[in-house]
């Protein structure tokens, strides 16, 4: 019946009924190879959004993160209306005027730059400060405050009338007025003991004219870290300042609000009224694809045809000032840097999923070889197999590719930035499982058949032109890894650089196969010297294989590749991570004492050691200055900090954290026997150098006391200064205790909060975990890695993949085999033995490859990757800035690896099992052509 079919099929191959024969004949391989279209199309079009979305979210986290004094528009006008006559100056400081100038500047900004008008602020405001005179006002050093007034519009939707009410305008405010009223925060009130009805007058001006300002109103601020108030924050917070005299005197400088109707009462003042439009960028408007656009249109309005044009409008000598653009170049930086490390993930995968594509289609034209090539002797021309397995593959292939682009939408979102690319990459996957089937066939069918032709992989020969691609693919690799090198993954040359892995991957698999016959017939001769049945039968089976068997063994190797790749690229990041919070605190866990009072009580220490976790907990006093003036001073440094221990704790909290070099007995009472009461003292080099061994008294917390130098030591984990001085606390003459270091990576962060806070709320408790954390918070930096370590999983799945289908592609003849055998003798153990056997070599080769490349990859490739971006992105322009570099892992090397080689037996066992299950005469039935 099968054969009438296929006759059928060869005779009248344009009835559209039978094109898809192949498919409803044996749907099940069909349904196999669409769920694998799916999952590689679902992979390929999520790629795409999940980076755009990461990259959206980190830009706009990034304005929005940022202070308002840097990512707002800051446009001024100094001295607005200077040359004018002073009725006409007066309105140009009049409410009208300066909203109408606000619609008319909001014209002149770029379409791209969008303004949350909801957080602009505008209005007239002092650009100077002026001098409160009033005897009730608060004067620390003996200076007067300084007071910064402003007619900002909009207060009444910003804050909230706690007492009093908003201050109102007189009927007409001149420069000559004489009293207006103003508003106050809370915490302006609280800071300077201001109340309602307080009189502030100003400093009068050359001509006697003395403005007064009478508080009406205390408000609180709605969102005072919004742009409306955070731009100016000397508005709502009042701080204290210092002034340039010698010594400093410090002064209160606080924000005074009035109404927008009687900003020309500031003209008969001397600070100097100007208009200001403070303009909040809207976050969500910023996308990755117009960051350069952006930046040229700020650049633009900072001094470009922009402020030509808001001169237009706003006055001749109008400004623009921001920070934006700066923080966008970074973050387009960094953001470069991230995700040209995550394309090499990426890239990899990719390749690992194609490779599987094209095995699982080979595998589908194994299986129907003898239908086609009966075909083809009935005389099916090479079209029409093309043309009907291309229907057979679209009808499959379209809705299944389709429905991986859906989900990975469904799930991500959708992007327009990433939907065209999205879609790109799942109708590439769709165009490649298509088209792969039909031109394995045609090529393997090229001319008729009258019988199957072997190919064993021992005996395999390789052509020219194999040689030629396998040599070309050698040009690129190192290509490839010369640029990355040179210049890194990015630039130009991105793509090429990212893909050094999956080139030296490719080319090592070309390699192995073509040395892998030469030790399989030296092991396959002794084998059959020795007595045992299972090392020949297995080894002859190995040997027998198809040539074909290339690409699992290419795919294991890009796995095994990019998993050492990635495993190294991680272990680098939290290393990097790891070594900056310790160096950041010094100790797993640090308890300092509040600045107000910097002593921590005796009792504290045993309340600590008793929490779950503490190992050890060394008692210290720090010192930040000590009156000793150094040489060479080293990072802007000019004094040196004092270090008070306890030499065994001390010593103890080191040794816990693996240092050993600590010369704790230097710092003993006997060290200075021929000066009694002299205090020993460990110092660094530059304190070394400047003190020697002279005696240098020094005045502390602890007391009044006399030290030398009696031994040197480099670096302490104490302190980040490079300058210090260390001495035992119980020779001092009030010890004290101002920080605890404490060693135990399992230390409770909760209890140990929780057993400090009985001693107070402002002891300070920070943790190495924490500390760690606060390096990866960033949207970009977080969601890099979790985009790279889900490159790496979906990697690993199409690499299982593609080893599963290696095995089933053999599957019915290693049952075959295995019935035959069981007739001649071979026990059931024999059987499993027999293909955990065969399984072995390409298993080890493919894991001996994976370590034999993986190393030499990652020693390659690391000196043109730097991960600090990627390590530290969550503090740009603050956070560590040492260079982070890959290195070869061992465990990211040799896991992978044991993992093929265990997964290949315990398939093949698996398999095995299966088989036993089957009869020998099911297996064995006359005429099968198996």
């Amino acid at each position: 019946m099968r054969t009438r079919a296929l006759t059928a099929l060869a005779r009248r191959p344009q009835v559209s009924g039978g094109r898809i024969a192949g498919l409803t004949a044996a749907p099940g391989p069909w349904l196999a190879y669409g769920a694998l279209v799916v999952l590689t199309s679902f992979l390929a079009a999520a790629l795409p959004l999940a980076i755009q979305a990461n990259e959206d979210r980190a830009l706009r986290q990034t304005v929005s993160a940022s202070h308002p004094s840097r990512s707002t528009l800051q446009l001024n006008d100094p001295q607005t209306g200077l040359g004018l006559p002073l009725p006409e100056r007066e309105s140009a400081l009049g409410e009208a005027a300066v909203e109408n100038t606000y619609h008319r500047v909001l014209e002149n900004i770029p379409d791209l730059l969008k303004i949350d008008e909801s957080q602009t602020s505008y209005g007239i405001r002092t650009s100077n400060t002026l001098a409160g005179l009033g005897p009730d006002l608060p004067r620390p050093d003996g200076l007067p405050p300084q007071f910064s007034v402003a007619a900002q519009a909009g207060l009444a939707e910003h804050a909230t009338v706690r007492e009093g009410h908003f201050p109102r305008a007189p009927g007409r405010a001149t420069a000559v007025s004489a009293e207006i009223e103003a508003a106050i925060t809370t915490d302006t009130a609280k800071e300077m003991g201001l109340r309602l009805g307080s009189v502030i007058p100003f400093a009068p001006m050359p001509q006697g004219h003395t403005l007064r300002v009478r508080i009406t109103g205390v408000v609180e601020p709605r969102s005072p870290e919004e742009s409306y108030w955070s731009a100016q924050e000397i508005l709502w917070n009042p701080s204290l300042d210092i002034d340039e005299s010698r010594p400093p005197r410090e002064y209160w400088k606080a924000g005074l609000l009035i109404h927008p109707a009687a900003a020309p009462a500031l003209l008969g003042t001397l600070g100097e009224p100007e208009a200001y439009w403070y303009l909040a960028p809207a976050p969500g408007a910023f996308t990755p694809q117009n960051l350069p656009a952006l930046t040229d249109q700020i650049a633009s309005l900072e001094g470009g045809p922009g402020l030509v044009g808001l001169r237009g409008v706003a006055g001749e000598d109008a400004v623009l000032a921001t920070e934006l653009d700066a923080m966008l170049s970074s973050h387009e930086a960094v953001a470069s840097t991230v995700n040209a490390i995550v394309t090499v993930a990426v890239v990899s995968t990719g390749s690992v999923a194609v490779i599987t594509l094209v095995i699982a289609a080979g595998i589908l034209a194994r299986r129907r070889d003898s239908e086609f090539a009966l075909l083809r002797a009935r005389g099916a021309s090479l079209s029409t197999l093309g043309s009907r397995l291309l229907l057979e593959s679209v009808v499959v292939v379209v809705p299944a590719a389709a429905t991986g682009l859906l989900v990975a939408v469904r799930l991500i979102g959708e992007s327009e930035a990433a939907i065209a690319r999205a879609v790109t990459a799942s109708g590439g996957v769709a165009l490649l499982a298509c088209t792969t089937l039909p031109v394995l066939v045609v090529t393997a069918h090229g001319r008729v058949r009258v019988h199957d032709e072997r190919g064993d992989l021992a005996d395999a020969k390789h052509s020219g032109r194999r040689t030629i691609v396998e040599l070309t693919l050698l040009a690129f690799a190192v290509s490839a890894v010369a640029t990355l090198r040179r210049s890194g993954t990015a630039g130009d040359s991105n793509l090429l650089a990212a893909s050094a892995p999956v080139l030296i991957s490719i080319v090592a698999a070309f390699l192995l196969t073509r040395s892998y016959p030469l030790p399989l017939r030296r092991l396959g001769r002794l084998a059959g010297r020795r007595r045992g049945l299972l090392g020949f039968l297995s080894l002859a089976r190995v040997g027998r294989t198809g040539s074909s068997g290339t690409l699992p063994i290419m795919v294991l190797l890009i796995a095994l590749t990019t998993a050492s790749f990635g495993g190294a690229v991680l272990t680098a990041v939290a290393g990097a991570r790891d070594q900056a919070a310790l160096r950041t605190l010094g100790a797993d866990a640090r308890i300092s004492a509040p600045v107000e009072d910097p002593v921590l009580p005796d009792s504290i220490t045993r309340t600590v050691s008793a929490v779950p976790g503490v190992r050890v907990v060394a008692p210290v006093m720090v010192e930040e200055e000590v009156n000793v003036l150094l040489k060479k001073p080293a990072g802007g440094r000019r004094f040196p900090a004092l270090i008070a221990v306890d030499p065994k704790s001390f010593s103890q909290f080191l040794r816990a954290g693996g240092s050993t070099g600590f010369p704790a007995g230097s710092l003993k009472s006997d060290a200075n026997p021929d000066r009694p009461g002299v205090i020993s003292a460990i110092a660094s080099p530059g304190v070394a150098e400047t003190l020697g061994h002279e005696l240098q008294q020094v005045s502390t917390l602890a007391g009044i006391f006399t030290l030398r130098v009696t031994a040197i030591q480099t670096d302490t984990p104490v302190i980040s200064s490079s300058e210090f001085l260390i001495v035992d606390s119980a020779a001092l003459p009030e010890p004290a205790t101002t920080t605890l270091l404490i060693s135990g990576e399992d230390a409770d962060g909760r209890a140990l909060r929780k057993a400090v806070s009985a001693y107070g709320d402002a002891i300070d408790v920070r943790l190495r975990t924490e500390e760690r954390g606060r390096y990866a918070d960033s949207p970009l930096q977080s969601g890099a890695e979790l985009i790279f370590a889900s490159s790496l999983t979906a990697g690993s799945v199409f690499a299982l993949t593609a080893l599963s289908l290696s095995f089933l592609a053999a599957s019915k003849e290693r049952t075959s085999l295995l019935a035959r055998l069981r007739t001649m003798g071979l026990t059931r153990r024999q059987a499993r033995w027999l293909l955990v056997l065969e399984a072995l070599p390409p298993a080890a080769l493919a894991a001996v490859g994976g370590v034999l490349v993986g190393g030499p990859t990652i020693w390659a490739l690391g000196p043109g990757l730097d991960l600090s971006h990627i390590a530290f992105a969550a503090l740009p322009g603050s956070g560590p800035t040492e260079l982070v570099s890959l290195a070869v892992d061992a465990r990211s090397l040799c896991l992978p690896a044991l993992a093929v080689v265990a997964l290949s037996a315990a398939t093949a066992a698996v398999q095995a099992w299966w088989a036993a299950r089957a009869g020998t005469i099911t297996e064995l039935r006359a005429g099968d052509a198996r």
